[in-house]
């Protein structure tokens, strides 16, 4: 059964999906790592596709930016198509002097200034936490290929630009990494009996500025793409 969102029917995606949020990663992950890859979704240009990466099946798909728009992709995957484990990957802002550019961030929890989870009527503030089994998996396989990484909680807002002092507060309070999609993942993981994970590669130091350069932007996410692949095989 196709969405609005979504033209897949139930069974073309796999129970492990990988979701960058740019749809040209979708396809250069597809292109470059999937075996047999098999396109699934175009609506929207948020292409999905579904492959073989070491002999097991895994998809890809793309959910654009912000705590909305994969909180509709990840809610569809998880309720529409049965998929068990959401793993995201995307890029953040290192808040300590410690975290490199190109150093992979796993956000064990996501902090947040989204009222996302106000829908589920809660008597609280909801912890937004990952699956603990496939952070185990991921850091297992960034030991295994000697990548860099920390783990933490993160700093997920609706707001990109803004002033310092925000991100800063954060900070103090012993938080990593700052993007925008992993609050609302994690929120719907919960709520609706799935798995999620979310994984960055550090393309900012906040408190410097240094960045990394779009033009060396794949190359830096390639130790991101490839712990998340391992994880969503389970290996």
């Amino acid at each position: 059964m196709s969405t609005w969102h979504n033209q897949a029917e139930v069974g073309d995606i796999a129970e492990s999906v990988l979701l960058p949020g740019d749809p040209l990663r979708a396809k250069f992950i597809a292109e470059r790592y999937l075996k047999d890859a098999k396109c699934f979704n175009t609506i929207r240009c948020a292409y999905g596709y579904t492959g073989y990466y070491k002999g097991k099946r895994v998809s890809v798909m793309a959910t654009g930016m912000g705590i909305p728009s994969i909180g509709i992709y990840s809610y569809e995957l998880y309720n529409v198509y049965k998929c068990k484990n959401l793993i995201r990957i995307g890029t953040s802002g290192g808040m300590r002097p410690d975290i490199q550019l190109g150093d992979i961030i796993m956000a064990i929890g996501a902090c947040t200034d989204s009222n996302y989870a106000s829908q589920f009527e809660l008597p609280g503030q909801l912890a937004a936490t990952c699956d603990f089994g496939l952070l185990k998996k991921a850091t297992e396989a960034a030991e295994r290929l000697g990548y860099r990484y920390h783990v933490g909680n993160v700093a997920c807002s609706d707001v990109l630009y803004r002033d310092d002092k925000v991100w800063r507060a954060w900070a103090k309070m012993g938080t990593i990494g700052s993007e925008m999609e992993s609050y609302g993942l994690y929120c719907n993981a919960l709520a609706f009996g799935g798995k999620a994970l979310a994984i960055f590669t550090n393309t900012i130091n906040m408190e410097t500025g240094e960045e990394i350069s779009q033009n060396d932007a794949e190359k830096n996410l390639t130790h991101m793409i490839e712990v998340a692949l391992e994880t969503a095989i389970g290996e």
